[in-house]
């Protein structure tokens, strides 16, 4: 009968290096891929208060993989390469992924974020679901979202929630309605 092998252990002929997760690490990391690598890092430096934990650039000044840590989670950057199957937004002109950043100042994050050079697509304001929130788009083609729970009184929130819902009823974002920042 064959031996099973216990959840987590190494498969026959290879051990681990250490944990399965590195130290500082969660379960899930982000890697971002830019045209700007360097830059990138230094954007993010300024405009999220990122910690540069490491970075390998080539000879030629492509950046290889940079660590940043942003509050407790670390995220990966990197160029793109030819041949690579990772793509920048500002080369494939969208993207897919929105990185979400929760702050107990959002307002002092907010505004660091777009004197570094974010754009603003939706204006931060507070929303029915209980948290101050705006979404911004970097100058690599990154979507970020900030946030910070905070409490309304039940009649905002629930005026907040149906003119959001009369938004998606039309088939329409309410990022896009003015009247819903104006509740």
């Amino acid at each position: 009968m064959p031996t099973q092998r216990r959840k987590g252990a190494p498969r026959r002929g290879m051990s681990r290096a250490g944990p399965p997760i590195p130290r500082g690490f969660h379960t899930v990391t982000p890697s971002l891929a830019v045209v700007g690598g360097v830059a990138a890092l230094e954007f993010y430096k300024k405009a999220f208060g990122a910690k540069e934990l490491g970075r390998e650039v080539t000879p030629s000044g492509k950046l290889v993989s940079g660590q940043l840590r942003i509050g407790d989670s670390i995220i990966l950057v990197s160029d793109v390469f030819r041949g690579s199957n990772k793509a920048a937004p500002s080369t494939v002109e969208t993207t897919t992924v929105t990185l979400h950043v929760y702050s107990d100042d959002v307002e002092t994050l907010w505004n660091r974020a777009v004197d570094a050079g974010a754009q603003v697509a939706t204006p931060l304001q507070d929303m029915y679901w209980g948290e101050r929130y705006g979404h911004l788009v970097d100058p690599f083609g990154h979507h970020w979202s900030l946030s910070m729970p905070i409490r309304l009184p039940k009649a905002v929130r629930e005026a907040k929630r149906a003119e959001a819902m009369r938004a998606f009823a039309k088939g329409e974002h309410p990022d896009k309605v003015p009247a819903f920042t104006d509740i």
